[in-house]
């Protein structure tokens, strides 16, 4: 099993995802002899999960029923335990495609923090890329060694424990990209441009807070970066549904118009296919925001090296 390619059978040792519906799934590492407990009942893992298909229906103890998945980035970030507050998809979509990243790309990142984002990095990259990740604190750093190691991507990544705003990233002149989010960015952007290719490598910064994001623009511009911009992402989602609006009174004149194109008598000759008249009032669909959404996630500041 690997995160960046994709297997057909679940084997011993597998990191697989247990789908219960859309608001609720988990994450499991298959091993024999190993049973897990959902709301539906037991998974006997010898028996239920090992060689069977990703994507398969499993019957649970109690009868009711899971999906198991294969795991991809967009799925661990949903799943996996938080160390560090993470980025979402809705973040690391724009990353990766302001950044510019392809198959064979070598990025720098800091920090590692859960590995949200380093995932979805490997997945852009491989097979002939490379990640390079910095991470300050030292058990985070071991724990994502670890994982990248049982997701099968460790020839992919290399992680390293040093502070980033002293001790660099450890390469030079060899990156497309550096991606950082750590409290004081500005302190690392030297290191930053001394760890991007000679010219044309993009760098990024995520920072909650706008007064960091000036000081890294400042930074950004004492080191000669161009293209230097600044964006916020926010997920707004639509619920589509029936609308009903009253015909509205426009007087004599408009009843004389209205007869040629729209007939309120007969809904089968109204001008527009969406209009159902009742007692006065015209159905469509309509496209209606969440009276709530996700607010602010963070600033997203990217320039170039010139």
């Amino acid at each position: 099993m690997s995160f960046v390619e994709y297997g057909d059978t679940i084997k011993d040792g597998d990191t697989a995802i247990v789908f219960l519906g859309h608001e609720s799934m988990f994450p499991v590492k298959v091993q024999h002899g190993t049973v897990t407990q959902t709301k539906y009942g037991v998974i006997r893992h010898s028996t239920d999960l090992i060689g069977k298909k990703y994507g398969s229906k499993v019957t649970c103890s109690k009868g009711g029923w899971v999906f198991i998945l294969h795991p991809t980035p967009e799925l661990w970030t949903m799943n996996l335990p938080h160390r560090t507050q993470i980025l979402y998809s809705t973040d690391i979509s724009i990353i990766t495609m302001m950044l510019e990243l392809k198959p064979g790309s070598i990025v720098c990142e800091s920090g590692t923090g859960s590995g949200s984002l380093s995932h979805a990095l490997i997945r852009t990259v491989a097979p002939t890329g490379h990640l390079y990740t910095v991470e300050f604190h030292q058990q985070r750093a071991e724990k994502a060694r670890e994982e990248f190691r049982e997701h099968g991507v460790e020839h992919l990544v290399t992680v390293t424990n040093q502070d980033v705003c002293k001790n660099g990233f450890g390469v030079s002149s060899i990156a497309d990209a550096v991606f950082l989010d750590i409290p004081s960015p500005w302190e690392a952007i030297g290191h930053a441009k001394s760890a991007l290719k000679t010219e044309g490598g993009r760098i990024c910064s995520f920072s909650p807070c706008i007064e960091q994001v000036q000081r890294t623009c400042l930074a950004m511009e004492e080191y000669g970066f161009t293209e230097i911009n600044t964006l916020e992402i926010l997920l707004r989602v639509y619920n589509v549904k029936t609308v009903s609006l009253q015909i509205p009174d426009l007087g004599k004149a408009a009843e004389d118009n209205s007869s040629i194109g729209f007939d309120s008598s007969n809904p089968s000759k109204q001008g527009s296919p969406c209009a159902n008249l009742q007692q006065g009032t015209v159905q469509f669909k309509s496209g209606v925001p969440l009276r709530e959404m996700v607010g602010h996630t963070g600033y997203l500041t990217f320039a170039t090296k010139s």
